[in-house]
C-alpha cells in the first residue's frame, strides 16, 4: 500500500471552476480575483484581502507595506516554515527568535518581552500546524511597545482564538494555498487586512509597483510580479465553497489518529488549548524524551519503506546553514524548538484518508516504536 503525506481534494466542481475561466480571455487581471478577493475577507472577517502567488510572497508584501527595512528587528518563531523568516531578510530586517512554548508550538510570549530593543519594530508570529498563536498577548504587547503585529496563519485558515477567526489578528496577516493546505489554488496566497493603506500598497507592489489606475507602464514604486491569476482564483473559489466540508473531513481524520494512539508509550499526540478551534493543518506526533532524533530518523525511514509518506515538521530555522552563516546560530539556543523538532512525526494527512489506511499506518508505526 501507497499512502501519500498529502492530497488535495479536487472535485469536478473544481476542474469545471478552471475550465470555465479558461473559455474566457480574462486569465489574469479579471472579475475571479476581485471575487476571490472579496469572498476570502468576508470569510475571514477583515475589510480587505490582496491576493498573491503564494503565502511567502503575501508576507514579503506585508513587510514592504509596514515599512520594514534594513537595521530594523522583528521578532519570531524558529519553529515554522522558513519563509516566515525569509520575508524578513528580503528586506534586510532581522529575525529575532523567541523559543516556544512547547505544548502549543507557537511563540512562547513569556520570552518576548525580554527580546524587545529600541530596534524592535514588529511581533510576526505563526499558527503553527493551524493552532492559533496567543493573540490576547501578542496584541498587548504590541500595543505596550508600539509595535506593528504580523499574523502568519499560512497553515491555519478556519482556526479560532476565543471565537474569532484566524486572519484577522494584528496589522494584516495572510492565508496560504499550497496544495497541502486545508483549500487550495494551486499556488497562492493572500494579504488579509483592515487598514485600508497597507492593503492598497499591497495591490501595487504585487502589480510592479503600478498605482490604481496607472496606466500599464505607469510605476510609481519598486514592485514584484506577485499576481495570482484568475485560473488560480477560480479555483480558490470553488475550494472556498467547500471549505467547511474539507475542515469536518480534516477533524474527522485527525479523531480517528488521536483515538488510536493517545495511548501509545512514547507518542503525545497534538495538543489543542481549550480556548482555540484548531484547523486541522498537518498531524504531527511527538515522541517521548527517550527517543532521540537518530531513533526519529529511523522510523521515518522504516515508515517509507513501508510505503507510508511521512516527513519531520519542523527544521529549526536558526540550525538552518545559511541562518547559522549568517547569525552564527548554534544548536542549544533555542532548547525547547530543537527538542520538539528532533521528534516530530507528520503521519499523512489529508481530506479522503480512509480508515483502512490509517489503520494500515498506525501498527506499522508502532512497530517500529
Amino acid at each position: 500500500m501507497e499512502i501519500p503525506l498529502a492530497r488535495p481534494d479536487i472535485t469536478e466542481h473544481e476542474i469545471q471552476a478552471v475550465v470555465s475561466v479558461l473559455r474566457t480571455p480574462n486569465l489574469s487581471l479579471g472579475p475571479k480575483l476581485k471575487e476571490f478577493e472579496d469572498k476570502i475577507a468576508s470569510y475571514a472577517g477583515v475589510r480587505y484581502a490582496v491576493a498573491a502567488n503564494s503565502g511567502t510572497s503575501a508576507l514579503h508584501l506585508i513587510v514592504r507595506a509596514l515599512g520594514l527595512s534594513e537595521g530594523d528587528e522583528v521578532i519570531t518563531t524558529p519553529f515554522s516554515f522558513i519563509a516566515s523568516s525569509n520575508c524578513l531578510l528580503f528586506e534586510r530586517v532581522t529575525p529575532v527568535f523567541v523559543d516556544i512554548d512547547p505544548q502549543t508550538l507557537n511563540l512562547d510570549v513569556r520570552q518576548i518581552e525580554p527580546k524587545i530593543t529600541e530596534r524592535t519594530k514588529a511581533i510576526l508570529a505563526v499558527d503553527v500546524f493551524g493552532h492559533p498563536a496567543e493573540w490576547d498577548e501578542l496584541e498587548r504587547l504590541a500595543r505596550k511597545y508600539n509595535l506593528k503585529l504580523i499574523e502568519d496563519s499560512a497553515e491555519a485558515i478556519g482556526a479560532e482564538y476565543k471565537g474569532r477567526k484566524a486572519g484577522s489578528f494584528g496589522d494584516a496577516a495572510v492565508f496560504a494555498f499550497y496544495p497541502n493546505k486545508q483549500m487550495t489554488t494551486g499556488e497562492g496566497g493572500v494579504v488579509l487586512t483592515n487598514d485600508e493603506h497597507i492593503a492598497k500598497l499591497c495591490r501595487s507592489l504585487r502589480n510592479q509597483g503600478r498605482g490604481e489606475g496607472s496606466e500599464w507602464l505607469q510605476h510609481e514604486r519598486l514592485g514584484c510580479n506577485y499576481r495570482l491569476s484568475d485560473i488560480n482564483c477560480a479555483l480558490g473559489l470553488a475550494q472556498l465553497e467547500r471549505l467547511e466540508e474539507m475542515l469536518r473531513k480534516r477533524e474527522r481524520v485527525a479523531q480517528m489518529y488521536n483515538e488510536r494512539l493517545r495511548d501509545v508509550k512514547g507518542v503525545r499526540i497534538p495538543y489543542v488549548a481549550p480556548h482555540v478551534k484548531i484547523s486541522w493543518f498537518v498531524y504531527v506526533i511527538r515522541l517521548g524524551e527517550e527517543y532521540t532524533q537518530t531513533d526519529r530518523d529511523r522510523i521515518l525511514q522504516g515508515l517509507r519503506a513501508r510505503g507510508i509518506g511521512c516527513s519531520n515538521y519542523f527544521s529549526p530555522i536558526h540550525l538552518q546553514p545559511f541562518y547559522r552563516e549568517l547569525f552564527s546560530y548554534k544548536p542549544g539556543d533555542f532548547p525547547v524548538t530543537e527538542s520538539v523538532a528532533a521528534r516530530t512525526i507528520a503521519l499523512p494527512f489529508y481530506n479522503n484518508l480512509t480508515e483502512s489506511q490509517i489503520d494500515y499506518v498506525v501498527p506499522h508505526l508502532k512497530a517500529l516504536l
